[in-house]
């Protein structure tokens, strides 16, 4: 006779042939509760992707505008530095010779200029050869360059370089007067002061001022 089976209320289990199985009974709390729960495979909303999105694009934006001010201020920072490393070295090629040189003028040999200044230096090098230093065409619009000439200002090179806008060139230089003993009155030794005025590129379409001094007195003795 075949054997039935017989639930157990209290355990939820079945036996049939001396084996038992178990029997799911439904609990609605049990499975409302599972419904409610979230499934671990469960993606964004439209609504969370597109903030997500807004949220990335707006981080993106300030870092690259922060990326390019970085590089167009350091852009203008070595455009300037390389401006007035020029001037400087021009500056230096010009009192270094001055300081060996003899038989200073402003604007020609044995003549000062102070304190009202002149645009035009000139001197003897160590080689017995006149010097002079000018600005050509300073202030214009196109740009004016320091220029030296070692033939007395008949022929003229550029120590600038014409990215560099020179403004104003100014000698100041007293003391030029020879030492000619008893009747002399100049007691003052050579010395002349050097002011370069202008402008640099710091970009495009942009500019930076500049003014740079130095000094230079004669080695030898003219007192």
């Amino acid at each position: 006779m075949p054997m039935k089976n017989i639930p157990r209320k209290d355990s939820g289990q079945a036996t049939t042939r001396g084996f038992t199985r178990h029997t799911r009974w439904p609990r609605p709390e049990r499975d409302a509760a599972h419904a409610a729960r979230p499934s671990a495979c469960a993606g964004f909303t439209l609504i969370e992707l597109i903030v997500a999105l807004g949220l990335f694009a707006s981080v993106m934006t300030i870092a690259a505008g922060a990326y390019l001010t970085i590089i167009r201020l350091n852009q203008q920072a070595q455009a300037i530095a390389t401006g007035i490393d020029n001037v400087s070295f021009a500056l230096e090629s010009m009192t270094r010779n001055i300081r060996s040189g003899s038989d200073y003028g402003c604007p020609t040999q044995g003549t000062d200029c102070y304190p009202i200044p002149g645009t035009t230096f000139e001197f003897k090098d160590v080689y017995g050869d006149t010097i002079t230093y000018s600005c050509s065409d300073c202030g214009q619009p196109g740009g004016g360059v320091i220029q030296e000439s070692t033939d007395g200002g008949i022929t003229w090179i550029n120590i600038t370089d014409p990215s560099v806008n020179i403004t104003s060139l100014k000698f100041y230089v007293s003391g030029t007067q020879p030492y000619n003993p008893p009747t002399s009155i100049d007691i003052l030794q050579p010395y002349v002061t050097i002011v370069v005025s202008g402008t640099v590129p710091a970009g495009p379409g942009q500019t930076r001022s500049f003014t740079v001094e130095s000094s230079a007195a004669w080695r030898g003795s003219n007192i």
